[in-house]
């Protein structure tokens, strides 16, 4: 009865959408963005490579709704503190405390057990303030606070402080309220590279975008990265990576593209529709959320997807269907969040119109996911 019903048949069209294309098809797309001088080959190879480009770029409507039930655990009295997702956001600094804020209370109405921030000193009083829930590390430092002989001296202490924390978390999340400040960029870079060396997944947003644009070494060739940029972000990432502007008209061939040139990473180009690729395929969230574009939106996608990615990442380990195993968790854990964001902006946006703000979308993302996938009991 099961293998015959619509939700088994949803389920397999989901997991298909998923798959890779045929190692037949598996040609890099990244050189038909490239600048005209590097072309080669004749025209017709050209056209060749551009079909198969085209064809692996085919985008899926994500079953965004199968996928947030098939991942988020169920309610286990059995479970122990921290079995739901321990998370940690690297941001927050004197300019920004409400971003880190943001993306790590996310995390926790998601349904994630702990969330940590790693902040700056002068950013930890004021993040605490907003909420007892969060764990906050003031350990992070700016240029202004340290002198240029201790520089070496206090970047190691603050990677050897965040190390011992790190094998505990199942996701990070880098760049929410990071600023631009050149050392602390430079301590931020050297917590990815022992959170890869982890093999820890991690969520790049914001500023966290601003440093891997200038440093793609950072996530290049990482599975288990995941970038989330904006408009603008999106476009100074291709300008770096293809050398080129952002088209339109292969929209998808290009994103696939830029996954690819930079190494298998997962990115999300959010926008009307929240487009998802791993280099292999391509999906789509285009659920309508709110037309209210108020700041930090992007911060609750951040934390969700941590929590998303983390939940896939465990059951696809725990699942013994072989065909299962193929499916990207990034992938999967980025669909849900953006699922789950643009349903609580509905709502926040049907209660509140014009006068939402962020904090009012944080407080339906319990609901959204609850009329989704219903808590047992």
């Amino acid at each position: 009865m099961w293998a015959t019903s619509p939700a088994f048949r949803r389920q397999l069209v989901l997991l298909r959408s998923l798959l890779p294309p045929h190692p037949s098809s598996s040609s890099s797309v990244a050189g038909r963005f490239a600048p005209a001088s590097y072309s080669s080959g004749s025209s017709s190879s050209l056209r060749a490579s551009h079909a198969m480009a085209a064809s692996a770029a085919t985008v899926y409507e994500a079953d965004a709704e199968a996928v947030v039930r098939r991942i988020t655990p169920p309610l286990d009295r059995a479970r122990h503190k921290g079995q739901a997702g321990k998370i940690a956001v690297i941001g927050g600094c004197r300019e920004y405390t409400g971003a880190p804020y943001f993306a790590a209370i996310s995390a926790l109405k998601v349904g994630a057990d702990l969330s940590h921030v790693f902040c700056t000193k002068d950013a930890a009083t004021v993040i605490k303030s907003y909420s007892p829930e969060l764990i906050v590390h003031p350990i992070l430092e700016e240029s202004y606070s340290v002198r240029n002989d201790e520089r070496a001296s206090v970047s190691s202490k603050i990677l050897t402080e965040v190390a011992k924390w790190m094998e505990r978390f199942d996701c990070i999340v880098v760049g929410p309220g990071l600023g631009r400040d050149s050392f602390l960029l430079d301590c931020v870079s050297n917590i990815m590279k022992h959170a890869r060396q982890a093999n820890i997944p991690i969520v790049v947003d914001g500023d966290g975008l601003f440093l891997i644009t200038n440093n793609l070494g950072l996530v290049e060739g990482n599975p288990l990265a995941i970038l989330t940029p904006n408009v603008y972000e999106y476009k100074r990432l291709v300008q770096k990576v293809l050398n080129c502007y952002v088209n339109e008209e292969t929209a998808s061939e290009q994103l696939t593209a830029l996954c690819q040139k930079i190494g298998g990473v997962t990115i999300m180009r959010k926008g009307k529709a929240d487009v998802i690729s791993d280099g292999k395929t391509v999906t789509q969230v285009s659920t309508f959320g709110s037309p209210r574009r108020c700041g930090g939106q992007g911060d609750i996608l951040s934390g969700s997807v941590a929590v998303f990615a983390s939940w896939a990442q465990q059951f696809l380990l725990s699942n013994e269907q072989p065909t299962e195993k193929r499916v990207n968790p990034m992938t999967l854990g980025c669909i849900a969040g953006s699922l789950l964001l643009r349903k609580a902006a509905s709502l926040a946006f049907e209660k509140n119109k014009r006068s939402t703000v962020t904090t009012d979308i944080i407080e339906f993302l319990g609901k959204s996911l609850e009329d989704i996938c219903p808590a047992e009991h």
